[in-house]
């Protein structure tokens, strides 16, 4: 198969697009080309279209939906062995398509984009939560939505898990019906690729790997220019790497975006510290 759909966009572009012209399968890639730069986007398309074509004839035959998103799971979790990484969560492979494809082992977000793409590709249009904690899919049925675990092997949820779930990650608030609906709304492709990032970014920051972290947030302003967030995180990992006039920049630019915000203080001492400091010789 041609991988005409898979020719990926270029990062300066991506700005400028609206949610429902992004990309999501390609943009997720792109992101993998900055630490696997050697990926060729066919050979993933080529195996999205494997599992899609392998399960085709079985998911034409099933008359309701929700049937056959549970083959279409059957298929990648138990026969593919497409799992949640419960022994190295954090490693960053788990982030990275190109590396979930290869190993069949992801976290909650890259599961959901495979499964969401094969379903596409089936004609379901399995969508993206961006649930508090994990990541989560959703199906449209008659009676409501269908809510599901792509990291737990696509598990259906019930109303009273998914709000004992949102409860342990929202200060111990029981959301009610109209917070819960809100919650489980479908993330724009603009916010699932952000995620996805975002994690990447906790990550290194954790493994203090900050060229990698600064990498990652200033991918998230790619997607998003004015993330104020964003633009203190990466003024935060260029000061680790002493590139000082980066992290001024940042680092003002943040305080004028949000001046108010709680880490001000904070991040306006450290800017001051840092105008105050005399250029290196070298």
């Amino acid at each position: 198969m041609s991988d005409t759909r898979l020719n990926l966009p270029h990062w300066d572009d991506l700005a400028g697009l609206s949610d429902d012209a992004l990309p999501l399968l390609p943009t997720a890639l792109l992101i993998a080309r900055d630490e696997y730069p050697e990926l060729d986007p066919a050979t993933y398309d080529r195996m999205l279209q494997a599992h899609a074509d392998h399960l085709r004839v079985e998911v034409d035959s099933i008359g309701e939906w929700p049937l056959k998103v549970a083959a279409i799971n059957h298929h990648l979790f138990n026969e593919l062995g497409y799992s949640g990484d419960n022994d190295e969560y954090y490693d960053p492979r788990n982030s990275y398509l190109n590396k979930v494809f290869e190993r069949r082992l992801g976290n909650p977000i890259s599961l959901a984009l495979v499964q969401m793409e094969v379903s596409r590709r089936l004609g379901l249009p399995l969508e993206g939560i961006s649930f508090p904690g994990h990541f989560l899919v959703r199906l449209p049925v008659e009676d409501g939505v269908l809510i599901m675990d792509p990291f737990n092997g696509g598990r259906p949820l019930g109303v009273d898990e998914l709000r004992e779930r949102a409860r342990s990650n929202l200060g111990g608030e029981t959301p009610d019906d109209n917070v819960l609906a809100q919650i489980l709304d479908p993330a724009p492709h603009r916010a699932i690729l952000m995620r996805m990032l975002r994690n990447l970014h906790g990550v290194y920051v954790e493994r203090e790997e900050w060229d990698r972290a600064a990498r990652s947030v200033d991918r998230v302003l790619k997607l998003a220019p004015d993330q104020a967030d964003a633009v203190r995180d990466r003024g935060l990992a260029y000061l680790q790497l002493e590139h000082l006039a980066g992290a001024r920049a940042d680092l003002a630019r943040y305080l004028k975006m949000e001046p108010d915000a709680s880490d001000a203080a904070t991040i306006r001492d450290r800017l001051i510290e840092l105008n105050s400091e005399r250029p290196r010789l070298h």
